[in-house]
């Protein structure tokens, strides 16, 4: 009776299986099944670098940058309208201020005390023209705005190397989630042998039921273990599509393994400190927004200087259109600024502020490169020799349980020391994963310390 419903629940678990298996076959066979992506730990930072959300959203400030150009330059082209209109207008004749004197006796032209003339209507057909011939100010705007977009194009590359550094990461956790699991399918294996001899022996006579017991809880803390480690693995799947902004539906396949990565380049300490000066986008990115920001301040200073430009002014007016007469104004303006209440100075204080801290910030930046560089290659060194004695452990600890077995199925000793090894055989695999992960973690951390994860092969 005890035996009837697990029987009944492993038949359901085969059904259902089997009709995984057949549904799959029908779409495959309608061709409905997409083909698998194939990305190496280099694919997957290179595809995240080019397609994620937060590097499109940083290409788009290139061109936001790159309108604020053409605005800048507008003050520096030639400036044309035409202003078409049609006026009515009253005028009061006191607003004149004198009076017309009267002629012999004759009434005064005007009322001394003000009288409504008009309305006049009027049409002016008229186009005013300038030019700017100087104006400091304005090109150093210009100047400005393009050093933004070289600043924006840097950001672009900052999101890229974030972005790439991100899926390279979650490659890596992938790849740990699905060792992980293959380590607890063999555990799980291993537990269901032990429950096999368990059960021999106690069927045979030369065996006890709390082998059986102690067999069973091994098993059912074998299956637990295993179920968490599926559910990590297929979290860590959607993680890794959503950081490489993929359908969530997109079937992918790693080509990579913990063990199969590629170790990094052989580099002296020094050399990689140069190749992360030289290299790392967020450096280069600091250096445009400095930049950006001397040339505002330029623009700034430049405003003190004077303006020189053309204006004209030519069209016709008239009372009616049987009666246009041309008028036109044409001259050169220039014009000096000479006190504005110190609002030119307190945007030179401004503007010296913020560049003095882009300054600040990318000076510590360009520290903050050693200690990232020295930091991986010891996370590297570490990791190293951590792999080395995982896998020492593993290997006793997998004798053990050869010979832990060896004895239980001799007969000469209960499956206690075997449970026991199984567990010491347990740890020991996490522990090789971990060491495995965390190496390969070094060496994301020191591609991105040198600014060189898309370079990951």
């Amino acid at each position: 009776m005890n035996d009837t419903y697990p029987r009944i629940i492993r038949l359901g678990a085969g059904l259902s299986l089997i009709a995984a298996l057949l549904a799959f076959v029908v779409r495959a066979a309608e061709g409905q099944v997409p083909t698998p992506q194939r990305l190496s730990l280099g694919d997957a930072a290179r595809l995240a670098a080019a397609q994620t959300a937060a590097v499109q959203s940083a290409a788009t400030r290139v061109q936001q940058a790159q309108a604020r150009v053409t605005q800048s330059r507008s003050a520096l082209l030639p400036q044309v309208s035409a202003v078409p209109n049609w006026s009515s207008r009253t005028v009061n004749s006191a607003s004149f201020g004198f009076n017309f004197p009267s002629i012999g006796g004759q009434p005064p032209l005007l009322d001394p005390n003000g009288q409504i003339i008009g309305p006049v209507k009027l049409w002016d057909f008229r186009g005013d023209a300038s030019q700017s011939l100087l104006d400091l100010g304005a090109a150093g705007r210009v100047r400005a705005a393009r050093a933004g977009v070289v600043a924006a194009g840097a950001d672009v590359a900052v999101a890229a190397e974030q972005a790439a550094a991100n899926a390279a990461t979650v490659y890596i956790r992938e790849l740990r989630s699905e060792t992980t699991l293959q380590a607890r399918i063999a555990d799980s294996t291993l537990a269901a042998e032990l429950l096999g001899i368990a059960r021999d022996q106690l069927t045979a006579g030369v065996g006890v039921a709390l082998d059986v017991t102690r067999a069973q809880a091994q098993l059912a803390s074998a299956r637990a273990q295993l179920i968490a480690a599926r559910n990590d693995r297929d979290r860590s799947r959607l993680d890794l599509r959503r950081a490489l902004n993929l359908s969530l539906d997109t079937p992918v396949e790693l080509t990579d393994s913990l063990n199969s990565v590629t170790p990094p380049d052989e580099t002296s300490e020094q050399a990689a400190i140069d190749i992360a000066v030289r290299t790392r986008p967020d450096i280069r990115a600091a250096d445009a927004q400095l930049a950006v920001a001397e040339q505002q301040l330029s623009a700034i200073r430049a405003t003190r200087l004077p303006t020189v430009g053309l204006f004209g002014n030519d069209g016709a007016n008239g009372l009616g259109f049987n009666h246009l007469l041309n008028t036109y104004a044409y001259g050169v303006q220039v014009s000096w600024p000479v006190f504005d209440g110190r609002r030119r100075e307190g945007q030179q204080e401004e503007q010296e502020a913020i560049a003095h801290d882009i300054d600040i910030r990318r000076r510590d930046l360009r520290q903050q490169v050693a200690v990232d560089v020295r930091g991986a290659m010891l996370d590297i060194a570490s990791a190293r020799e951590q792999v080395d004695a995982a896998r020492g452990r593993q290997r006793f600890a997998e004798l053990e349980v050869e010979q832990a077995r060896e004895r239980f199925r001799a007969g000469v000793a209960g499956n206690a020391d075997v449970i026991t090894a199984l567990a010491g055989l347990n740890a020991a695999r996490t522990g090789l994963i971990d060491a495995l992960a965390q190496d390969q973690a070094a060496r994301i951390s020191l591609a991105r310390a040198e600014g060189m994860v898309t370079q990951l092969r």
